[in-house]
């Protein structure tokens, strides 16, 4: 399968590093490295993951993120990268924007 990170997906991944570079610089390149790596690993595993409406929840196993995406024939896309310590009322709204 093709994994494509769309934009807000994107957009998410760089206000994480942002989040952690402020805490030490190598945990911002570590966060993305780890991040983008169980991205593409979507690539043989997704559909396998617990389904929240109309998003697969994908969570991360090293940071407190969860990866929302969906599959249409033979492509994942990854709407949203959002870290679970937020308000569930919050991720709902950024997930409903993502349409």
């Amino acid at each position: 399968m093709i994994v494509e990170i769309l934009d807000h997906a994107e957009q998410d991944l760089r206000a994480g590093i942002r989040f952690y570079q402020q805490r030490e610089r190598w945990l911002g390149e570590y966060f993305f490295d780890t991040l983008c790596g169980e991205v593409e690993a979507l690539a043989l595993l997704a559909g396998i993951h617990h389904r929240t409406g109309r998003y697969y929840r994908s969570l991360s196993k090293r940071f407190p993120f969860a990866i929302y995406y969906t599959i249409t024939d033979d492509r994942v896309k990854v709407w949203a990268v959002l870290d679970c310590r937020r308000d569930p009322a919050w991720i709902k709204q950024q997930l409903r924007k993502r349409k």
